[in-house]
């Protein structure tokens, strides 16, 4: 089939402008390509045997091949090779009308935005030529370099490796009968977690079968051979069964070689049409036998094995990125376009097929574009413990979480490291862990809504993939092993700043461990993740929050409850400590930012300490007895919600969804802090109370904050090992007022 430059042609569709090459109709087209293999109104193909489907679905994957390569290639920029390599699975998923489709592989974001052109979902945002899709391709506004779900049609984002099956399970969960493929990369399999999370899910959750891994098979990672390059098919599919799938459908590009290409990994685009089209035909009745496995309540995966880059302009990892000299008049770019090049009809029936499947365009029918209904909660039965007495903040945590999970069936709390471990079996209790084996004793039961895969990134991945699609989750952990986690809720945070719609809030629970682990050592003691949350602080809708008693806790998490598309970050104790505020001052610090704890009647200079955390304030009401005894005023306020003692230029508050520019005013934030001195405290480090440091109008201060962990007997003992003591305090505010 020979391709020449585009010219304007009365049977181009008005959404090929800006095509440069086009093809001669292929042999067959009349006979298999007559009408649409989706008929009007039927969302998906009747019949995977078909030869019309076959022929079709091999017109749609070298659709999707063009416009990758044109697209990055218009930039010269961006990655063609990985996705390439899926086009016959992407199509096939699309004419069986599963569009529902998320990714491990961020690399493959010029194909996803060439299936969301196709089928019309890009015109929501203005994109309705090809022309208009390379003017708008890695550019601000545009069609960023990797996924973003806030993409129309896409539902999850897609960057750091290992995080998209999370999203396709969680999907699972929330929307039962709908199938979700996620497309994984064998460059990316190696990323810590992918298929250990996917085998404690299926453990935990056996009747959850509606997801599907879809497997790139092509030998090759980024930059060099993929690490399972070398195994055989029968070794793979193995090591998908030995992670809880029962079903492996695979097939083979290389069964269907009539060029006789050397090596395990073949380039199907090479072969001639008729195998070309056994091949295409080969993955459609096999993802078809894979997705009805499925839906059908078996575990199952399907896995393509095609050469990295088939059918673009390079091949293996040379294919994977574009670079400053591969632009549109390059050589080898020109051929790579012209092999792929289609005939103007056969534009116009990709985009009907892609318009029909799945029931209409994805921005129209994915599931994320839309709110998810959930259930709506009763009032939260908050305890109000006695000022002065001593309560477990953990415990009195756990007690609404159990409480919210009674009232939503579908909520489901993550932790790794166990919730009794953390003072908070109330939840195991009401909740159960879920697991396989039934037992009373450690409250387990095959139903229960307590998630606990010993892996911080399946505990992350799960919840925040719940929140993203809609649903209430909930992450708990030891502040020390969250960085384990993190990333993915960071990912999330910054897709929910990004949605079109509302979400419920990502909500994590850490306890503080660092003052608390003394006898764990340092191994225990890694609070310097709070400066990770300090620094997301700034993009808007992220709010680590440090409620200072067992009062506060439990309205930090109302509160929580109360917001969306927001990353919520709550770290407090798991030791009895006082209870400082009533309810009404607890809401006062969570909503405005901070709130006064204590404050002398009278002295000659005041000393304001302003706090983050419940333990440290332990040693800071030590300093204020030596300090008062001096003759010296001391006010005391816990910072419980830094991200409101920002000022509004700060923060990017005004470019996320369910924007929030409350922040303290100045008189109000003058009131609190201002003093003769000031020294703000921390139990972890110093970032959480960088806005306190930058707005406040005292030239006499210091900071005393975590340094480094060490084996220690008792809390106090670890922090006088980081100078966070009532005596350093008490003398350094001797010495600045003086």
């Amino acid at each position: 089939m020979n391709a020449t430059a585009a010219q304007p042609t009365e049977f181009a569709p008005a959404f090929c402008e800006g095509i440069q090459y086009y093809a001669d109709t292929w042999p067959g087209f009349a006979e298999h390509a007559a009408r649409p293999a989706i008929a009007e109104g039927a969302g998906a193909i009747a019949d995977a045997g078909d030869p019309d489907a076959a022929y079709q679905t091999l017109l749609m994957a070298d659709a999707l091949r063009y416009l990758t390569l044109q697209v990055c290639g218009g930039k010269a920029s961006g990655h063609p090779g990985g996705f390439a390599s899926s086009a016959e699975a992407y199509a096939a998923l699309v004419m069986l009308g599963h569009t529902n489709i998320v990714t491990e592989v961020g690399h493959h974001a010029p194909g996803f935005y060439s299936a969301m052109f196709l089928d019309t979902s890009l015109e929501e945002m203005g994109i309705r030529t090809v022309a208009e899709m390379m003017a708008r391709f890695r550019e601000r506004h545009g069609l960023l370099g990797h996924l973003s779900g806030a993409i129309p049609g896409l539902l999850a984002p897609a960057g750091p490796l290992g995080q998209g099956q999370h999203f396709a399970m969680a999907g699972a969960m929330l929307h039962p009968g709908t199938l979700f493929p996620v497309t994984i990369g064998d460059g990316g399999m190696g990323e810590p977690y992918v298929l250990n999370s996917m085998m404690h899910f299926n453990t935990a959750y056996p009747t959850v079968t509606n997801y599907l891994p879809t497997l790139i098979w092509n030998g090759y990672s980024q930059e060099h051979h993929s690490m399972c390059a070398t195994w055989s098919n029968e070794q793979m599919a193995a090591y998908w069964r030995g992670h809880g799938f029962e079903k492996v459908v695979l097939v083979n590009a290389k069964d269907y070689d009539d060029t006789r290409q050397v090596g395990e990994y073949v380039d199907s685009s090479r072969f001639g049409l008729g195998a070309r089209l056994a091949f295409a035909g080969a993955v459609l009745r096999g993802m078809d036998e894979a997705a009805r496995s499925a839906l059908s309540g078996t575990r199952t995966a399907f896995i393509v094995k095609q050469l990295k880059g088939a059918g673009v302009h390079k091949l293996g990892a040379k294919a994977h990125n574009l670079y400053p000299a591969d632009t549109l008049d390059a050589e080898h770019m020109v051929e790579g376009l012209q092999r792929r090049a289609l005939p103007p009809e056969a534009w116009a029936i990709t985009r009907e097929n892609f318009r029909r499947a799945g029931g209409g365009p994805a921005v129209k029918t994915a599931v994320t574009e839309h709110v998810l209904k959930i259930a709506e909660l009763p009032e939260l039965p908050i305890n109000e413990f006695k000022v002065g007495d001593k309560q477990v903040p953990a415990t009195a945590f756990g007690a609404l979480a159990a409480f919210v999970g009674l009232n939503d069936p579908r909520f489901v709390v993550c932790n790794a490291d166990g919730n009794e471990a953390s003072a908070m079996a109330n939840i195991n209790q009401a909740l159960k862990i879920r697991h396989p084996v039934e037992d009373p004793l450690y409250n387990q039961t095959p139903t229960g809504q307590v998630y606990e895969p010993l892996n911080e990134d399946a505990c992350a991945g799960l919840a925040a993939g719940l929140a993203l699609f809609g649903g209430r989750s909930l992450w708990l952990s030891y502040e020390s092993f969250a960085i384990n986690g993190w990333p993915i809720v960071q990912t999330v945070a910054q897709a929910m700043a990004e949605l079109r719609r509302k979400t419920p809030s990502l909500i994590t629970m850490f306890t503080a461990g660092a003052l608390e682990q003394g006898r764990n050592g340092w191994t225990h003691q890694r609070p310097e993740i709070e400066n990770y949350f300090a620094a997301q602080m700034r993009n808007g809708n992220v709010y680590p929050l440090f409620p200072c008693d067992a009062n506060q806790i439990q309205v930090a998490y109302e509160w929580a409850l109360g917001t969306y598309n927001k990353g919520v970050a709550i770290i407090a104790s798991k030791s009895p400590l006082p209870v400082y505020t009533t309810l009404e001052q607890a809401r006062e610090g969570v909503e405005k930012g901070a709130v006064s704890l204590y404050e002398s009647a009278n002295g000659k200079q005041t000393v304001v300490f302003a706090v983050t955390g419940d333990m440290a304030l332990l040693p800071v009401f030590e300093a204020k007895d030596r300090l008062e005894a001096q003759g010296h005023r001391v006010r005391i306020v816990s910072a419980a919600n830094p991200r409101r003692l920002y000022r509004p230029t700060d923060v990017s508050w005004g470019t996320v969804s369910e924007p929030d520019n409350a922040f303290m005013d100045d008189d109000r934030f003058n009131a609190l802090f201002d003093g003769d001195a000031l020294i703000a405290v921390s139990g972890g480090p110093g970032g959480p109370l960088e806005p306190i440091m930058l707005r406040t109008r005292a030239a006499k201060r210091d900071m005393f904050v975590w340094q480094r962990g060490e084996t220690t007997a008792t809390p106090g003992e670890i922090m006088a090992f980081n100078g966070i003591t009532g005596e350093a305090m008490a003398e350094r505010a001797t010495v600045l007022l003086a």
